[in-house]
C-alpha cells in the first residue's frame, strides 16, 4: 500500500484540545486556523500544558465569529475575535511579538475553568509577523504560535513500533499511546517506522514541504489528553528506541513551499527527498553555518 495521509489536525487554542478535519488549507504559517489563539499569564508570556495540564482538556472549536470554548466543570463560552487594532506584547520562547486581547470575559473562564489565576486569552490577527527559527527555516518563513514551526507531521509506523515497546514494558491491560499524545498535524500510514526522520521534501496531495528539523519531546506528551494526569510515557519508552544527542525525539516539523493547496485525508504522500537512514532526526541547524561546525 502506497503511503497516504490518514488525519489532519489543528489546534485552535495553543495546548487545548485539537479538531480531527476530513481538509485544510495549507497557508504560510501551517493550516488555516491552527494556533491562531494562545493563554499569557500577567507579564504577556506564553503558558502552555506544560505548566497548566488541565489545559488539554479544554476544547475550541473555531465559529463563524471566533471561538466556542468547552471544558468540564463551567458552561461553555463564545468568544469574538478581538479588535486587531488593540495590540498587547506577548512572548513565546525567544520570540516577541504582538497579539490582540480577546478581554475580560474570556480571562475569566479560562481562570474558572483551570483554577489558574491572571490568565489571557490572546489572539495573532496576522501570524506573517512571526518569523520561524533562522538556524533552521528560511528567510521569510514563517509560523502562529505554534512552538517553532508550521506543521508537525507523524507516521502511524512510528507510532506502532513506540507502542511495542511502551506495552513490552508496561503491565497487563496497558493501552497503546494514541496519536493525540503528539499533537500532529498530519498523519501518515505506509512508511518504514522512523523513516521520517530522513525526509528533507514530502509531497501531500497537491502540497509540497520542506522537513527542517525533528521533534524534540518534552513533557507535554506524558500528558494524558483525556484526563489531564501525567505519566511517565512515552519519554521512558523514546529514550529507549528514539534518543539522539541527550534528547527523545517523535515526528518532523515542516515547513509549506505551496501555500494556498487543500490537503484531504486519503491523499498520497510522496518522498521527493530523502537522506540515506541511519544519522537519525534533523536536528543540526542548516542555515547557520557557526552552529553546524559546532
Amino acid at each position: 500500500m502506497s503511503p497516504r495521509l490518514t488525519a489532519i489536525h489543528r489546534y485552535p487554542v495553543k495546548s487545548c484540545r485539537g479538531e480531527s478535519l476530513e481538509q485544510a488549507v495549507v497557508e504560510p504559517q501551517g493550516l488555516a486556523g491552527d494556533r491562531r489563539w494562545m493563554l499569557v499569564d500577567g507579564g504577556g508570556r506564553a503558558v502552555t500544558a506544560r505548566e497548566v495540564n488541565r489545559l488539554v482538556l479544554v476544547h475550541p472549536e473555531i465559529t463563524a465569529t471566533g471561538l466556542r470554548l468547552s471544558a468540564p466543570g463551567v458552561e461553555p463560552l463564545d468568544v469574538v475575535t478581538p479588535d486587531p487594532t488593540r495590540q498587547v506584547p506577548v512572548g513565546m520562547w525567544s520570540s516577541s511579538f504582538t497579539a490582540a486581547p480577546a478581554g475580560a470575559e474570556a480571562d475569566a473562564w479560562f481562570g474558572a475553568a483551570l483554577d489558574v489565576a491572571d490568565l489571557h486569552l490572546v489572539h495573532l490577527d496576522d501570524p506573517v509577523r512571526r518569523p520561524t527559527s533562522p538556524d533552521y527555516g528560511d528567510a521569510g518563513d514563517v509560523v502562529s504560535m505554534a512552538d517553532g514551526y508550521p506543521l508537525l507531521v507523524t507516521t502511524e509506523d512510528s507510532l506502532a513500533a513506540l507502542n511495542d515497546e511502551v506495552l513490552a514494558a508496561a503491565p497487563t491491560g496497558r493501552e497503546p499511546l494514541p496519536m493525540s499524545r503528539f499533537r500532529p498535524n498530519v498523519v501518515v500510514r505506509g512508511v518504514p517506522a522512523w523513516s521520517e526522520d530522513d525526509w528533507r521534501v514530502v509531497r501531500i496531495g497537491d502540497a509540497v514541504f520542506r522537513a527542517v528539523k525533528g521533534c524534540a519531546r518534552c513533557v507535554l506528551t506524558t500528558i494524558d489528553p483525556d484526563t489531564g494526569e501525567r505519566e511517565r510515557e512515552p519519554i521512558r519508552s523514546l529514550a529507549r528506541v528514539h534518543r539522539y544527542d541527550g534528547k527523545t525525539w517523535f515526528g518532523v516539523n515542516l515547513v509549506p513551499d505551496t501555500p494556498g493547496v487543500t490537503i484531504r485525508v486519503g491523499d498520497d504522500v510522496e518522498v521527493l527527498d530523502a537522506v540515506e537512514p541511519g544519522s537519525g532526526p534533523l536536528r543540526v541547524p542548516t542555515n547557520n553555518p557557526v552552529a553546524s561546525a559546532h
